[in-house]
């Protein structure tokens, strides 16, 4: 596998989160934070403007670390991720690379925790390759057919104006939208990597909604333990999504959260917390799940 040199990037104080780098594929290298130990847990974030695993899971990652091993990783194609040359994107491929980290970490299964597109590609995974999951936590899950908030996010806008107004359509408390959040998403967008590859993330993302719909017969037949976490006012993903879901999914339970949009688990992340630590401990599971880890 070909060496690459570890970016000099450090993580945002802000966000409380120590930076960690995993060759993952030749000329790949994938960015990621740990914390925890125990059952792992894969968390897979969403697909605004200036996504981060930092941005996504900072409000989440410190309490459900006492769950078991928490792992947010940037996927391909956003934050600090490094790819290599003609990397291709998509659902698929997205669960590809989340395959690829397990595999790089020596995990055999896991927990996936996803907000909106990471929630489409774990359930993706459950159909694809079931023998790797444990168990899924959806919040909003992506792949819904197109609203007007998610017509805006196909052309997205690369400034802190456009960031805002973007955080602004995730959540029903706009005072959570702060100016250094906003800057720093604005810097995470505008990242030389990142920024290079924004059109080619989102083209794949949008293509997928239609080439890539989840296949509702084969999530019929589903047999692992699913919670489908959903803000009543996201705007985004309407919350028929997951009523849709709980009625094809065997055994799904579901969680709503009321006055809350589409980032549940930033909007109300103290009772969020709660509800995915108590969902993970009624279905742990403590055999040994790692090669060396």
């Amino acid at each position: 596998m070909t060496t690459i040199d570890v970016p000099e990037y450090r993580t945002n104080a802000f966000f409380g989160l120590e930076d960690k780098w995993l060759p993952t594929a030749d000329g790949e290298l994938t960015h990621y934070h740990e914390l925890g130990e125990g059952t792992p847990i894969l968390f897979l974030h969403g697909s605004g403007t200036g996504v981060t695993a930092a941005a996504n899971w900072w409000l989440n990652l410190p309490h459900l670390a006492a769950q078991g091993l928490c792992i947010a990783i940037d996927s391909i194609g956003y934050g600090q991720t490094v790819v290599a040359p003609g990397t291709a994107y998509g659902i698929r491929e997205w669960g590809r690379h989340a395959l690829r980290v397990l595999d790089a970490l020596g995990i055999d299964k896991t927990w996936i925790v996803g907000n909106s597109i990471g929630g489409w590609i774990a359930l993706q995974l459950a159909i694809d390759a079931p023998e790797r999951l444990l168990g899924i936590v959806s919040m909003g899950t992506g792949g819904a057919k197109r609203t007007a908030a998610l017509a805006g996010h196909a052309k997205p806008e690369l400034s802190p104006a456009g960031i805002r107004r973007t955080l602004e359509q995730f959540v029903v408390d706009r005072d959570l939208v702060t100016d250094e959040l906003v800057s720093l998403r604005h810097q995470a967008a505008l990242n030389d990597s990142a920024s290079s590859r924004l059109e080619e993330v989102v083209a794949a993302r949008d293509r997928d909604r239609d080439a890539l719909p989840l296949d509702m017969d084969a999530l019929s037949r589903l047999d692992l333990p699913t919670l489908l976490i959903h803000g009543v006012q996201d705007v985004v993903i309407p919350v028929s999504r997951t009523w849709e879901l709980l009625h094809t999914i065997p055994n799904a339970d579901a969680h709503l959260f009321s006055q809350c949009g589409h980032w549940s688990q930033v909007e109300r992340a103290d009772e969020f917390n709660e509800v995915v630590g108590r969902y993970l401990r009624r279905h742990a599971d403590r055999r040994p799940l790692t090669a060396d880890r």
